[in-house]
C-alpha cells in the first residue's frame, strides 16, 4: 500500500511539473505547478516529516504560488496563449533536463549508502530547527540562508511580470503595423492611442 501511495505522489509531481513547463497559458502553468508542489508536500508527509511538509505548503504553496497568481491577474494577457517557444530553445531545454537528470543519477549511483547502528533522529520541529540553524560541521545554516533568497527572487519576478510599460503617444504609429508587432502593448492602450491620433 505504501508503494502505491509513493508512485501516485511521484506521478503527480512529474505530471504537474511537465504540464507546468509545456502549457502555453500562464495561469494554467501556475495551477499545474501548484499541484506539483502539493505532491512534494505529500511526499514529505509520506516520509513522516510533517514539519517539512507543512513548511512546503506554507512557503511554496501559500507564498510563492499566491504571489505568482496575483502577478498573473495583474497582467493584461493572463488569459491569452503565450508565444510558441522556438525549436532551438525547446531542444536546449530538453537536453539540459536530460543532462541534469543523468548527473543526479550518476551521483546517486556513485555514492555508497551505508547503514548506521545509531537510532534515527526524531524528525520533530525542534530537532529540524536546531539542525538547520546549526553552524557546526553538519549544520545547514548556509543552505538555509541561500534557499531563503528564493522568496526574494520570487517577489522580484512577480514585480517584473506585473509591471506595465508606458509608451508615449508619439512612439506609436498606427499607419505602420510593424511597430505593433515589435512592441507588445495592451489592447486598451493601442485603442486609446489610435483614438488620440485620429
Amino acid at each position: 500500500m505504501k508503494e502505491i501511495v509513493f508512485y501516485i505522489l511521484a506521478a503527480a509531481i512529474l505530471v504537474g511539473g511537465l504540464l507546468a513547463v509545456t502549457s502555453r497559458r500562464i495561469f494554467r502553468a501556475a495551477v499545474y505547478l501548484l499541484f506539483s508542489l502539493i505532491g512534494i508536500a505529500g511526499l514529505y508527509f509520506y516520509l513522516n516529516y510533517e514539519f517539512i511538509g507543512a513548511v512546503q505548503i506554507v512557503v511554496y504553496v501559500g507564498g510563492i504560488i499566491v504571489l505568482m497568481l496575483f502577478s498573473i491577474f495583474l497582467t493584461q494577457g493572463s488569459g491569452e496563449d503565450m508565444k510558441k517557444p522556438l525549436l532551438g530553445r525547446v531542444i536546449f531545454s530538453a537536453l539540459a533536463a536530460i543532462f541534469g537528470c543523468g548527473l543526479v543519477m550518476s551521483f546517486i549511483n556513485g555514492h555508497e549508502f551505508t547503514y548506521s547502528a545509531k537510532p534515527a533522529l526524531d524528525p520533530s520541529a525542534e530537532n529540524i530547527g536546531f539542525q538547520m540553524l546549526n553552524t557546526a560541521q553538519y549544520g545547514y545554516i548556509l543552505p538555509f540562508e541561500v534557499v531563503s533568497m528564493l522568496l526574494l527572487a520570487s517577489m522580484i519576478a512577480c514585480i517584473v511580470i506585473a509591471i506595465k510599460i508606458k509608451v508615449p503617444a508619439h512612439a506609436i504609429l498606427p499607419d505602420n503595423p510593424r511597430y505593433h508587432d515589435d512592441i507588445d502593448l495592451p489592447k486598451e492602450l493601442v485603442l486609446e492611442e489610435n483614438e488620440v491620433v485620429a
